[in-house]
């Protein structure tokens, strides 16, 4: 018997750090027009954006169907392994539903399944708990213990550099957007405790973006003994000049840790986006 960990495409690793880490990948699909792809492996997150910078319509994302999380379950059924699925927040994505019921259909009561109420890189740090503690010899039972904690300890802050996306997506008026525009609104998003994402700041103008979140970080002071990682969508240039922010003011982290996100989050914040990623002390 062995653990089995399974995460989605939402989580934005590479093909590469999926093998790393032994683990299985359920990708979202993603469908510009005509087209629709399997996240991940069917396009790459530069190509993700560069279509999204280029199409008038925002693309659709959609979650795994049950039949992707079944095929999973049901070989971890035939090999008598154990599951731990830790899955998009629940309040962004109907990707919780379709494993649950993939879950029903494969008649198998030994499948964990977890709402991260996170998303991104986000979801990473539990998944990469998971990962050592599956290879320390831990129980199932004591790592979906271990998520259940950790979870809720984890802090995304996230500058957005553009409020189009928003506007396409419906969240936003074309006069709010507009009105944006003109006095440079630079919103910063987080996640609620119940995994939904909210505005937790309007700045106007980016370095005012940058000491907002510096400011959030002396009241939510990063644990230590987890990585920090910076955020970016599609350029680096916002991320680096908040890295150089932070560094001016004494707060580092070692060598920065950058990862791109990809399209489940960066339909909606587009290019140009920035931030944060820890786990709170």
């Amino acid at each position: 018997m062995a653990i089995r960990i399974i995460t989605d495409s939402a989580a934005d690793y590479s093909a590469s750090e999926i093998e790393k880490r032994n683990i299985t990948c359920v990708p979202m699909t993603i469908t510009f027009g005509e087209e629709t792809f399997l996240d991940g492996t069917e396009i790459t997150k530069e190509d993700f954006f560069e279509r999204l910078i280029n199409e008038k319509e925002l693309p659709k994302t959609s979650q795994p169907s049950p039949t992707s999380f079944l095929e999973c379950f049901e070989e971890a059924k035939r090999d008598g392994d154990t599951v731990i699925a830790i899955l998009v927040s629940g309040s962004l994505s109907g990707t919780i539903q379709c494993a649950e019921l993939a879950k029903s259909m494969a008649e198998y009561d030994d499948i964990h399944i977890i709402d991260s109420r996170l998303a991104t890189l986000g979801m990473r740090f539990l998944v990469d708990r998971a990962v050592a503690m599956r290879d320390q010899g831990c129980t199932a039972v004591q790592i979906v213990d271990a998520l259940e904690m950790l979870k809720s300890k984890v802090r995304i802050y996230a500058g957005l550099d553009t409020l189009e996306y928003l506007q396409k997506g419906g969240r936003l008026s074309r006069a709010e957007a507009g009105l944006g525009k003109m006095v440079n609104l630079k919103p910063i998003l987080t996640f609620s405790r119940e995994g939904a994402v909210e505005l937790c700041s309007k700045q106007i103008g980016v370095r005012h973006a940058y000491r907002h979140i510096a400011k959030l970080l002396e009241e939510h002071v990063p644990d230590e003994s987890y990585p920090v990682y910076f955020l970016y969508s599609h350029e680096k240039k916002n991320c680096v000049g908040f890295i150089q922010h932070l560094q001016k003011k004494g707060i580092e982290f070692g060598t920065p840790k950058l990862r791109g996100i990809g399209a489940t989050i960066g339909t909606h914040i587009g290019p140009g986006a920035f931030g944060i990623v820890f786990v709170e002390q």
